[in-house]
């Protein structure tokens, strides 16, 4: 069914999508390939940042005339409806396309089939499912927003060898090297929200935020004025957060969720930049299954940077869908602190399923990435 050319320019239109992983959010990412009866490419683009141009309109604009008669690929179904910009399908349509080739339809109930619906009405050709499953892997968290009313959860850990991230007295910085440390200011840059709780805000008076100049190469792709800082979730189900934590001062949203309303002197100290949320409790935590939908209003994914409890929580709540373990080449003993906090397992089969999907150095560190379900 699908040809050489179609393959090719579908998997140089993912390529392209790619580039926008740090700068779309909570939009996904999107590339487009236009090209000629000849095999040739006459326009191409990617969603660059949310409110901006689609990938469609970029490619359009460059191919111009020789858009006439061409085939688009594309890696998501053309919206169809009118949001920050015009829908893309009605483009398409204007600019003359004989073909185009989808690679995926839009969960989005916005659009879900309505775009492609549209390209047939006006007598273009639409083909779909070409390297679906690549296109999939561009955008797990706007598809688990879409499609499961919730952001993709990502747990990020770092550990000794012998699965310890502190010493007994509390002592852990640093355990990875600055390699690592790197790393998870990619990984943070990535993500809508980084989510942490009370505890490690205690502990650690940590800045949760992306720090530019430790980005490392990606500094080569991404200016600074680019970077979206994430929006820094506490978790603090009794309102212990104090007036001067570090993170409350710093550029970019925070947002406090507790069980209970903040004292009124509390609240007259916040910033604009900080924001309340009272969620309910359960056993006296806070609901992660509520927190989640709360999220998923505007967030795709979710990074969880916190303690054994809360790390933990996420895990036995199937309420996590990857895990991230930065494995350092130390050992800190048995007295050591241990990396979660999981119920008391009884059968091998009550634990949770775990799938290693990439494994690599980053520095003296190891990487493991694990998917976490079925």
């Amino acid at each position: 069914m699908w040809s050489t050319i179609d393959i090719t320019m579908m998997s140089r239109a993912i390529m392209l999508a790619r580039r926008g992983r740090y700068t779309t959010r909570p939009n996904p990412n999107v590339g487009c390939v236009i090209v000629d009866a000849n095999g040739v490419i006459v326009g191409e683009g990617w969603h660059q940042r949310a409110g901006g141009p689609h990938a469609e309109v970029h490619a359009w604009r460059m191919a111009g005339d020789k858009a006439r008669g061409a085939t688009a690929y594309v890696t998501l179904e053309p919206c169809s409806h009118y949001g920050r910009t015009p829908p893309c399908a009605n483009g398409l349509i204007a600019q003359g396309l004989k073909r185009v080739v989808i690679a995926m339809t839009d969960p989005n109930p916005q659009v879900a089939g309505r775009g492609i619906a549209m390209l047939q009405a006006a007598g273009i050709d639409v083909c779909s499912g070409l390297l679906a499953d690549e296109a999939r892997k561009l955008n797990p968290g706007f598809l688990s927003r879409m499609e499961r009313g919730r952001p993709y959860v990502t747990v990020k850990l770092a550990a000794s060898l012998d699965g310890k991230t502190a010493l007994a007295n509390g002592e852990s910085k640093w355990i990875t090297g600055p390699a690592a440390r790197e790393d998870v200011q990619r990984l943070r840059a990535l993500s809508c929200a980084v989510v942490t709780g009370i505890d490690t805000v205690l502990a650690d008076d940590p800045s949760m935020n992306v720090r530019y100049q430790q980005l490392g190469y990606l500094q080569q792709q991404l200016d600074e004025d680019e970077l979206i800082q994430p929006l820094r979730v506490v978790l603090d189900s009794r309102c212990r957060m104090p007036a001067t934590a570090r993170m409350l001062s710093l550029p970019g949203q925070t947002l406090l969720v507790s069980c209970q309303a903040y004292p009124a002197e509390f609240m007259r100290t916040l910033p604009a930049n900080v924001q309340c949320l009272q969620l309910p409790d359960v056993a006296g935590r806070i609901d992660l299954s509520a927190l989640l939908q709360y999220l998923a209003t505007s967030c795709n994914s979710v990074l969880v940077e916190a303690g054994a409890t809360l790390c933990g929580a996420f895990i036995s709540n199937a309420l996590a869908d990857e895990l991230v373990l930065y494995q350092a080449p130390k050992i800190l003993g048995a007295s050591g602190r241990n990396l979660l906090q999981l119920p008391q397992y009884q059968q091998l089969s009550d634990l949770p399923s775990l799938q290693l999907i990439e494994q690599r150095k980053v520095g003296v560190d190891n990487r493991l990435t694990l998917k976490l379900g079925d």
